[in-house]
């Protein structure tokens, strides 16, 4: 419902009263203070990886430097989106900011596939041309890179609740796999001095990374085109609205989220009496949401002449 002293002038019309649904249209889950402490320790990590990587010149180091400077942009867009996820509907967005999550979420994953193409391309050519890496600088790097990544992942398992952070944690899931390539190919190079670990680590580790990223952009992505949740079967919605006991026919049907977690639902029931509506109004709404969670509902009653 609407804050007691939102004086907006469209806040009665963003109103919910009894009988609507719980959803106000504000994320309210997930912690700032928790992605404020991992993106400082991912944002300082980064700036020791990148001057390490070029003293070492290994590229599996710059990789995972790269990757978590693209982790603290990540973190700081989750920021954002969180922020922008609490501001309450107004005039211009009576929806909300609910999709801002998604929205960065995207811009993330997008982000990840450009850095993955980087370093694929760049392994490709060192791996044909080796260039000279020092393996020990490599290897004490990495192991403190794996330190702080595990602190930050476990930081950000804490708040499961956003879309955004859990792309966030994604990434930096991924930056422990980089950090565990850049210490197997410091310690390969140092006692054996084969010089093509190192890029092959890193197209491995890319790889990885990019599995990770497709998954996440397929849900931010199904998100945003206004697809059926997941754990909601639009077939069974629409099969169980005709059975209810008054309505004939149910015709554009819409099934979305209006952020994540949770659903709503438009459409047109035909029932055989429209002075029945309200019972009948009753009993879809109960049946929705026992069945399929959902309370955001708004449906327009007809009757066929």
């Amino acid at each position: 419902m609407q804050s007691a002293t939102d004086t907006s002038p469209s806040a009665h019309l963003h109103a919910h009263l009894a009988g609507d649904a719980q959803h106000t249209h504000v994320i309210k889950h997930g912690s700032q203070k928790t992605i404020v402490w991992a993106l400082c320790l991912t944002l300082g990590f980064a700036a020791v990886e990148v001057v390490a990587g070029f003293l070492s010149n290994s590229l599996a180091l710059i990789s995972d430097a790269g990757h978590m400077v693209t982790d603290a942009a990540a973190l700081g867009l989750a920021l954002f989106a969180q922020v922008i996820a609490k501001r309450p509907p107004s005039a211009s967005y009576s929806f909300g900011f609910g999709r801002g999550e998604a929205l960065a979420a995207f811009v993330n994953c997008i982000a990840m596939l450009v850095l993955v193409a980087v370093i694929a391309f760049e392994a490709v050519r060192r791996f044909s041309a080796p260039e000279t890496v020092q393996g020990p600088v490599v290897f004490v790097v990495a192991a403190i890179g794996l330190t702080i990544n595990l602190l930050v992942a476990w930081i950000l398992s804490r708040d499961q609740g956003s879309m955004n952070t859990r792309a966030a944690l994604v990434n930096v899931l991924g930056d422990v796999l980089g950090s565990i390539a850049a210490l197997v190919a410091g310690a390969v190079i140092h006692y054996t001095g084969w010089m093509q670990i190192d890029p092959l680590l890193s197209i491995f580790v890319s790889l990885l990374i990019l599995k990770s990223t497709v998954s996440v952009l397929r849900e931010s992505g199904h998100f945003l085109m206004e697809g059926v949740p997941a754990q909601i079967d639009y077939l069974k919605v629409g099969d169980n609205l005709a059975a209810v006991d008054g309505v004939r026919s149910v015709h554009d049907l819409h099934v979305w989220d209006m952020s994540p977690g949770q659903p709503a639902l438009i459409g047109h029931l035909e029932i055989d009496d429209l002075q029945q509506w309200p019972q009948v109004l009753a009993r879809v709404k109960a049946m929705l949401l026992e069945k399929h969670g959902i309370d955001h509902i708004t449906l327009q009653a007809e009757q066929d002449d």
